[in-house]
């Protein structure tokens, strides 16, 4: 009987972070190929059994109380855990076998991850990779709700329910040919680039955020001759001598070695507010490859290519 009841709260577990994820029971229904009136009846005999609403009943839909909140947090988490013994009874304990799930900032996925991953899978050829690439708030949410294993991002601030397994700064460099005017400086103030020409990121980045702030305080105002969400754009258009790109050291590691780039630091205070973080899901156990990737991952970002 136990057994049973067991089996049919993990169900129910299951229906509710559906709903939560897609909204409706019926988006629900539609994507678990349940009907609907079962998944109901889930959600009612849970809001029965915890005395509390779950959810607010919406007319485009259903999204959770602050009862419904902490209950995804845990579900999510024992799904979670749940993997992870399967996982370790399967053989992960030995990282013969199992995948790692990743999100990241997309200046991390163009050389620094996948340099990452090929070398940890070269002592761990059984380990399976799958890799999102998202804004900063974005990766954070896939860590917190459970999607992903491990975010590599960008904070500019602490983030609830989200630990971070290693921290370290980022501070904005300026990236130029080395055949530019500036490429002989040692360092550099905002100030001295503003007779050039700019490639910079949109505004809802972390790093334009910060670019515009310290700008802003010195009232210097910067027009950008060219703008894109993909890093790759602006930095191959700084190597062809389009201008000045900014980006953390990280994200152009692998240039800066094959010295297609020059990175000079802008010394201006709060050019190196950001930091670059390593998260995953607070108070939950990694499974054993996830575990190692992220010990990988810390010797791979404190130690220069």
């Amino acid at each position: 009987m136990a057994s049973s009841h067991r089996a049919l709260q993990e169900t129910a577990l299951r229906y509710f972070l559906a709903v939560i994820k897609w909204g409706s029971i019926s988006e629900a229904s539609a994507h678990l190929n349940v009907a609907a009136s079962a998944i109901s009846r889930q959600i009612a005999r849970l809001e029965t059994e915890l005395d509390t609403q779950l959810f607010e009943r919406r007319a485009r839909g259903m999204i959770p109380s602050a009862a419904g909140e902490l209950l995804a947090l845990h579900a999510r988490r024992q799904q979670l855990e749940s993997e992870r013994v399967v996982g370790e009874i399967q053989g992960l304990r030995g990282l013969q076998r199992g995948t790692v799930r990743l999100a990241s900032s997309e200046g991390f996925a163009v050389d620094f991850l996948p340099k990452a991953i090929a070398e940890f899978r070269h002592d761990y050829a059984g380990i399976l990779f799958r890799l999102n690439v998202a804004s900063p708030a974005e990766v954070t949410r896939q860590v917190r709700e459970g999607e992903v294993d491990i975010g590599l991002t960008f904070s500019l601030a602490p983030q609830p329910d989200v630990r971070v397994e290693h921290r370290q700064r980022s501070p904005i460099l300026a990236l130029m040919s080395p055949a530019h005017p500036l490429a002989g400086r040692r360092h550099l103030k905002l100030a001295q680039l503003q007779p050039h020409a700019m490639l910079l990121p949109p505004p809802e980045t972390t790093l334009r955020q910060l670019f515009d702030i310290c700008c802003g305080q010195q009232n210097l105002i910067f027009t950008s001759v060219f703008t894109s969400n993909y890093i790759e754009s602006m930095l191959n258009c700084a190597i062809f001598g389009g201008g000045i790109a900014l980006a953390g050291e990280l994200s152009i590691r692998q240039r800066l070695a094959q010295q297609r780039l020059v990175a000079i630091p802008i010394v201006d205070a709060g050019m190196d507010a950001r930091h670059i973080e390593v998260q995953t899901l607070t108070n939950r156990t990694l499974p054993a490859a996830t575990a190692a990737f992220v010990a990988h991952l810390k010797q791979a970002m404190a130690a220069p290519a």
